[in-house]
């Protein structure tokens, strides 16, 4: 029995590292309740330089080809001011919850991309991208505050929010680190 207890652990320690997802672009969320709405902080690195970083994350168009994203088309562009109707399908519990909205980005080159909702079905949703260069490598760092008008409990929108949150920051990580070659060539036209 002494050895039995021993072999237990090992094998529950041995299975708990075989299901963890691989992180190449460590992948950080962190998803908190504050007085009805949540708080997101979330990062991921990418192996390219700070104005391919920037290219990607303002192709909003191109944010299609993430997982849950359904529609993101560019309405307007004014100056560093761009509107985006989007429209996000998430799965909560087996039911499809579809969200529409009309996001308002405002650019600062290489730097940072704020955004805030101006029309949509989310009481409230904004927050930033930031652009961290290091060395040959660059962090995206989002922030977001959002408050959803769901009849489902916090507890529950927080779990299924991080799970889908880790998954599409994964899914634009690798994105931008296979788009890389593209982006580079138009960062060298750009004046």
């Amino acid at each position: 029995m002494k050895r039995l207890v021993p072999l237990i652990l090992v094998l529950l320690v041995s299975l708990s590292h075989a299901q963890e997802r691989p992180n190449p672009f460590n992948v950080q969320v962190s998803v908190i309740p504050v007085n009805g709405r949540f708080q997101i902080n979330a990062s991921y690195v990418v192996p390219i330089n700070i104005c391919s970083a920037y290219t990607f994350i303002t192709d909003y168009e191109s944010s299609k080809n993430i997982p849950g994203i359904i529609e993101a088309t560019v309405i307007s562009r004014v100056g560093n001011k761009v509107h985006v109707r989007r429209v996000i399908q998430e799965e909560v519990l087996f039911f499809p919850i579809t969200m529409k909205s009309l996001i308002e980005y405002t650019e600062t080159p290489n730097e940072l991309v704020s955004f805030e909702q101006i029309n949509g079905d989310a009481k409230l949703y904004k927050g930033t991208w930031r652009l961290i260069p290091n060395g040959d490598q660059t962090t995206f760092k989002y922030d977001g505050l959002i408050e959803l008008d769901l009849a489902i409990p916090s507890m529950i929108v927080e779990y299924f929010m991080k799970n889908n949150l880790r998954g599409r920051l994964g899914a634009m990580a690798l994105k931008a680190s296979q788009q890389a070659v593209l982006e580079m060539r138009a960062c060298k036209e750009r004046p």
